[in-house]
């Protein structure tokens, strides 16, 4: 096996000093400085911050591109791409791909005097028609360094094999699928994710910095379009989606209506000493149950929670609440006979409790088996139909269940093995369905113990390890 090396993820980089004279000489020019919040930089220029020096107009980052079918890789064209930064926010440009696939953005930076860019930690988004978005909690978008820029005759750019981003092709017949799509009216607009809540769940997109936003993908029928990001509380707004059709226009405004806060507990137990782990909200209209996973909006988050926690701001909606979600060695704890292992789900402002927001029980948390491999640090490639997955014994366990989803949350394998003894891991070799080159897999694991013939959860492998993509190699 080999780490996965497909370019989902990208690290903005940024520009270059604007002025007469030579790429690297364009920054010693007194009359190139500006204001940030006022800028005057002549056109193609942007007024970027220099450290421990005013701000000047300054060419900046060009980031280039493609988006393709991670099943054939075939281009994709018009799918939207857009920077965020390290809190979810979009900044920069967005771009729609061309015929090609291509695309270009610029992004804001920070820069040294020396006109070299020095600071920045930024990810893609992608989504497009009959394609599912990217990232998704299995396919994440990991941060590169800003350093990496390289400077040629048009600046500073980043365009290599970490710019192209792969979309997985949505199953089944997606030629009555429509979209939805609007603009958001608020102080804050960049980044905010948009959620068309119907019948059939919720279907998503993100707004790019001008507030603007499309959801693909949706299919005909009745929808209460809402908008969720820590801070901002927007006014949700009804539409209705024929077959196939672009519903456009679907405004979502500021609301007036006060934000809430989301508080409780947790217990950690059965973990090493100074363990630490976070509290998330997912929409509840995106959450897939089978396989435990849902959309989480830019700031509804909290870390290095040990006990109590609040998130604050909360803008009102339905949430499942997830603990121990992401990758810290721990999980929620899975046995369902003890109190504080169930999924949460809230209703904010609560019919009772209105703006402030308790959870009825807190969460017991526990430590998590190791993943070995496959997806032990990122999702990994593997080239046999036939993978083994590998993981920590849990040494108190009398069986194992292994079960294996797609990229989109379908449970495709499920098996029980006995005991293992004498062992620090346990291997198991798939034995499921064919698997379908380029599609992302994830494969978890829960151990049990049986007594008087009832079943104990005791842990289980974490959320968003043991994610692989099968690659038919040449």
């Amino acid at each position: 096996m080999r780490l996965f090396s497909h370019a989902n993820v990208v690290v903005l980089v940024f520009g270059l000093i604007a002025g007469c004279g030579s790429q690297r000489d364009r920054n010693h020019h007194d009359d190139d400085t500006c204001d940030i919040d006022a800028p005057n930089c002549a056109d193609g220029l942007a007024c970027e911050v220099v450290i421990d020096a005013d701000p000047r107009c300054v060419v900046p980052l060009t980031i280039r591109g493609l988006v393709l079918d991670a099943i054939n890789d075939s281009v994709i064209a018009a799918a939207l791409v857009q920077a965020v930064d390290v809190n979810g926010a979009a900044v920069g440009t967005s771009a729609a791909t061309a015929d090609d696939g291509s695309f270009t953005l610029t992004v804001p930076a920070a820069w040294d005097a020396d006109g070299t860019p020095v600071e920045g930690s930024y990810t893609l988004r992608a989504q497009a028609a009959d394609f599912q978005s990217f990232p998704t909690a299995i396919r994440p978008a990991l941060p590169l360094d800003a350093t990496t820029a390289t400077l040629n005759d048009d600046g500073w750019v980043i365009e290599n094999a970490l710019t192209t981003v792969k979309l997985l092709p949505l199953p089944g017949d997606t030629s009555n699928l429509g979209s939805i799509s609007g603009t958001i009216h608020a102080e804050k607009r960049a980044g905010i994710l948009v959620v068309a809540e119907g019948a059939d769940g919720g279907f998503t997109g993100f707004s790019d910095a001008d507030g603007l936003y499309t959801i693909f993908n949706v299919p005909a029928g009745s929808y209460n379009v809402r908008g969720y990001a820590a801070g901002v509380q927007l006014s949700p707004a009804a539409t209705t989606v024929a077959s196939a059709e672009d519903q456009s226009g679907v405004e979502l405004t500021e609301s007036g209506q006060p934000l809430s806060g989301v508080s409780g507990n947790i217990q950690i137990v059965n973990a090493p000493g100074d363990s630490q782990t976070s509290i998330v909200l997912a929409v509840e209209s995106t959450f897939v149950e089978e396989a435990a996973r849902g959309t989480v909006p830019p700031g509804l988050r909290v870390g290095e929670v040990t006990g109590d926690f609040t998130i604050e701001d909360v803008p009102d909606g339905r949430y499942v609440v997830l603990a121990a979600f992401e990758n810290d060695l721990l999980v929620r704890d899975p046995d369902q006979t003890i109190g504080g292992t169930r999924i949460v789900r809230i209703e904010v402002p609560d019919p009772d409790m209105g703006n402030t927001v308790t959870l009825p029980e807190g969460f017991k948390v526990t430590e998590a088996l190791a993943v070995i491999a496959p997806g032990a640090d990122g999702p990994e490639e593997v080239t046999t139909l036939t993978p083994v997955f590998e993981w920590e014994d849990d040494s108190s366990e009398e069986g194992y269940e292994v079960r294996v989803f797609d990229a989109f949350g379908n449970e495709i394998f499920s098996e029980e093995i006995g005991p293992v003894s004498g062992s620090a891991t346990v291997s198991h070799t798939y034995a499921g369905p064919a698997l379908e080159p380029g599609m992302f897999y994830q494969f978890r694991v829960t151990s049990f113990r049986e007594k008087t013939g009832d079943r104990t959860a005791i842990s289980s492998t974490e959320d968003l390890k043991g994610v692989f993509q099968y690659v038919v190699t040449p």
